[in-house]
């Protein structure tokens, strides 16, 4: 463990949520608390056919659709498309479904059960034909290729091969809030607020389906969000399309758009399927030769975010070992499923899983203990990742996993539970890219402020969103400690775009890493300027003062988009992750006794809100290791409802024990780095490794449940 830096005022503290107050006594204002008088409220018509065309739409009698404002694709002003990376999703269909639950379109009334109840009344005739449900039978969306040094001469000189297919299934957010967004219009333009992620990709989306013509027309508030995971990234956009539309179209009567908890999940955007196919080959002392990957993903029907899931996938797919020659192909593939999109991990908890499951098969096979085999063929410092990057520090993975190892007891117990006696044992070891991939930061641009008031506070203004994981409060202590003063004399001003400056979406565990960093420089640019003085009397005597700060890459930080090499990421968070299972000998129900975790995600800024982060994450992962599982029949998912999608309670999370060995950074806010992501990597290759060990048996896929252990 590194040395402890000087002990601050408030970094490395769990200092009280700045946000807590409000959450807990319910004054904190969601978008369904606004008050509803003189609001329309909105309803999306969607498809029922996965493929195919529509021939005819009819309002049946018995509803006042004069009444109703009705909302089509003629009445999109500008294009037709959802401005994300690729413009292929229509805001609503224009006559083509290449889904179920394809938006077609809105209706909107002042009394919502009117709504409901003439939703029914829309009757739509298609002209259906046959979709493509199958990874790899629709057309490629994206393809990466790395190649690293010759592969197949290290095949011919490897003494085992193996050579295994792994499937990952689809995973709901089950967050705490379902999507929702009010929009209204005025002289000013529209205005949207809503449970949302990422205002600026809302922002984009609005100002090009409407044809605004300044960036000024368009203001984006997020409201307190009950979570997202990525489920409000990309697709609160969709909502925020769908309301606006209708209220410009009802002359600006503000428009509540509130999807209930069935439809969020049946229409929304999901973790992607994949299936990965691994040759690997080793010696037989346990070194690895080579890695021969073909990642696959299910990108749905629309391209949304799916080239860059697909690459933290393929650039993860390679985990934390050191390999003489790689190959590694990924491609995300076309199906008449739901668009899939941001999910926490990203891409590379499938391909994690895939690899993570293969190196521990290699171990069993050669009779070789899965921790040393591992420890055998770690990264260190001046190694070389197949995307060429050189490892400029050493990501200290034999301590990372020791500690992992005495708190668990690893040894003890591997050696104690036998192969198929129903106790097992199982460990994964992994990494997660902190920031945007390659040149994703620099072309980002993203920018940070702070600005002085009368009053004597600091405003915090960014457009980086708090979600559940405690931006507000992160980025209050760092201003605090930065300016040495007291945390309510720091304010955080609410997601607004009128408002705040673009800080870049609030994902790839990026937000404390880089845009707090950002809210440092410009803090420490301030306390310069102060020169001694209070805030209170600087402003006394010079006014309001605004600081604001851009992102600047780390030196010695090299990507080439073209040829897909170079360093993928300016830093990576390492951890290891040891689960304890039993699995019952009737039921095999598997019943997960104990997790041990072990991190280095730098400094770490509030043990309290970065234990959540790495409970809550092991807790995801744990779901979509055991039990949370899409049925999909064409596409469309077949259990939208609590009831049938099954989600761990607290009954099933096991005992946890967390521990960090922080390795300060010198890119992020006070030496910090990512941690939203990380958890979600390593739980269900160990899940599953113990489970293979209580069974005897070989296990490739997630989610394991009982019926899939039966057989």
């Amino acid at each position: 463990m590194t040395a402890k830096a000087e002990p601050h005022l408030f970094i490395g503290r769990s200092v009280r949520r700045t946000d807590g107050l409000g959450k807990v006594t319910g004054a904190s204002r969601y978008v369904d608390d606004h008050p509803a008088t003189g609001m329309l409220h909105a309803k999306t018509i969607r498809s029922t056919i996965a493929s195919g065309k529509i021939v005819s739409i009819e309002f049946e009698p018995g509803i006042p659709w004069d009444e109703f404002t009705i909302v089509d694709h003629k009445d999109i002003p500008g294009e037709n498309r959802v401005a994300l990376i690729e413009k292929d999703q229509p805001v609503l269909c224009d006559g083509v479904v290449r889904h179920h639950e394809e938006p077609i379109l809105l209706i909107a009334h002042p009394e919502r059960g009117l709504v409901e109840k003439a939703a029914r009344a829309v009757k739509i005739t298609y002209e259906e034909t046959p979709g493509v449900f199958e990874i790899g039978e629709g057309h490629v969306f994206k393809e990466y290729l790395i190649e690293h040094h010759d592969i197949e001469a290290e095949f011919a000189k490897s003494e085992i091969i193996l050579d295994e297919v792994y499937r990952t299934g689809a995973q709901e957010h089950v967050y705490i809030e379902p999507n929702g967004v009010i929009a209204w219009w005025d002289q000013a333009g529209v205005t949207i607020r809503g449970s949302l992620q990422c205002p600026y990709y809302v922002h984009k989306a609005v100002k090009a389906a409407f044809k605004l013509p300044s960036d000024s027309w368009v203001n984006v508030i997020q409201d307190t969000t009950g979570g997202g995971f990525g489920g409000k990234e990309e697709f609160p956009s969709v909502l925020a399309l769908h309301a606006a539309l209708v209220s410009r179209k009802a002359g600006g009567t503000p428009t509540r758009l509130i999807y209930d908890r069935e439809e969020d999940m049946v229409c929304s955007t999901k973790r992607h399927p994949s299936e990965t196919r691994l040759r690997i080959g080793a010696m037989r002392d346990g070194t690895l030769r080579a890695v021969d990957c073909d990642f696959k993903l299910d990108g749905g029907a629309y391209i949304t975010l799916s080239p860059v899931v697909l690459s933290r996938g393929v650039l993860h797919s390679f985990s934390v070992y050191k390999w003489p020659a790689a190959r590694i192909r990924g491609r995300a593939y076309f199906t008449n499923s739901s668009p899939y999109g941001a999910f926490r991990g990203f891409g590379a908890p499938q391909s994690i899983y895939a690899i993570e499951a293969a190196i521990t098969q290699i171990a069993e096979r050669l009779h070789i203990d899965p921790a040393d085999l591992r420890r055998k063929n770690f990264l260190h410092k001046g190694d070389t990742m197949p995307t060429g990057q050189v490892l400029k520090v050493d990501p200290n993975m034999d301590a990372i996993m020791d500690r992992a190892l005495e708190l668990s007891n690893y040894k003890v117990k591997r050696a104690a539970w036998k192969r198929g006696g129903g106790k097992g044992i199982g460990l994964s070891t992994f990494m997660h890219g902190a920031g945007f991939t390659g040149s994703g930061e620099v072309y980002l641009a993203s920018r940070a402020a702070v600005e002085t008031k009368a009053d004597g506070s600091v405003v915090i203004l960014t457009s980086s969103t708090d979600i559940g994981q405690g931006t507000e409060t992160v980025m209050t202590q760092i201003v605090a400690e930065t300016l040495q003063i007291p945390m309510e004399q720091v304010k955080f001003h609410q997601p607004e775009t009128r408002a705040v400056p673009n800080s870049g979406p609030t994902v790839a565990s990026r937000t404390t890493m880089v845009v707090g960093r950002l809210v440092e420089r410009a803090a420490q640019k301030l306390s310069a300027m102060l020169a001694g003085a209070t805030v209170e009397e600087h402003f006394k005597l010079y006014g309001p003062t605004f600081v604001e700060e851009q992102y600047e890459p780390p030196p010695g930080i090299e990507w080439n988009d073209v040829t897909y090499r170079g360093d993928a990421y300016a830093t990576y968070a390492w951890a290891c992750n040891v689960a304890e299972v039993t699995v019952d000998p009737v039921t095999a129900a598997v019943k997960v006794d104990h997790l041990t975790g072990t991190f280095d995600i730098g400094t770490v800024v509030n043990p309290t809100l970065a234990v959540g982060q790495l409970e809550g994450g092991i807790a995801q992962g744990i779901g979509w290791a055991m039990c949370e599982k899409v049925v999909l029949k064409e596409g469309i998912m077949k259990n939208p409802q609590m009831t049938n999608y099954i989600l761990p309670t607290t009954v099933d999370i096991p005992d946890m024990k967390i521990d960090f060995l922080p390795a300060h950074w010198e890119g992020g806010a006070f030496g910090c780095k990512g941690v939203g992501e990380l958890p979600m990597d390593g739980p269900a290759p160990a899940i599953t490794a113990a489970i293979s060990q209580a069974l005897d048996s070989k296990i490739n896929h997630v989610p394991v449940l009982p019926e899939d252990l039966l057989k």
